[in-house]
């Protein structure tokens, strides 16, 4: 699925944790106290899961400190952060846009006929983040080890065939 180049507005919190388990907590925790969107789940290494939630400030700091809070009850929290009003560019850092809820359907008379936005550029993006890309999509093609020694090339063929 490809994700939307909009830019969530408001405040930025963000929520490490270490664990699976402190991961959904943290999560749980963070949606059920406060008005936020979670709109990212960001892995990085094994077992870290960074948390991206928005919304207003006040709520996205009430948001994480209760996802924290309920992580360190089961698991760990490595790093918890909330930034007031963050420049558009930083999303980059989380490759390079944000995933956003999806706006209710627009009715049939109201779609306009407009060209489809072209695919994701790949070519563009790391090796890394190529592997991320390839490990997040439920292909059963490419798995595992497969993807650790996977070439660029053979990661772009495999994503470009997988959309």
């Amino acid at each position: 699925m490809a994700e939307p180049t909009s830019v969530p507005e408001g405040a930025l919190g963000l929520l490490e944790t270490l664990g699976l388990v402190a991961a959904i907590e943290a999560a749980d925790a963070m949606l059920k106290a406060a008005d936020v969107r979670l709109v990212r789940q960001q892995r990085t290494v094994p077992g870290l899961v960074t948390h991206l939630v928005t919304g207003e400030t006040a709520a996205v700091q009430s948001a994480v400190d209760a996802g924290a809070a309920a992580a360190e009850r089961v698991g760990r929290v490595v790093a918890r952060h909330v930034i007031p009003r963050p420049d558009p560019s930083v999303w980059r850092v989380f490759g390079g846009t944000a995933r956003a809820p999806v706006p209710p359907a627009a009715p049939a008379s109201a779609v306009s006929s407009t060209t489809p936005e072209p695919a994701d550029d790949y070519e563009d993006r790391t090796v890394r983040e190529l592997r991320q890309l390839a490990r997040d999509r439920d292909d059963d093609r490419l798995r595992g080890r497969a993807i650790a020694a996977a070439t660029k090339d053979e990661l772009v063929a495999f994503l470009r065939a997988s959309e």
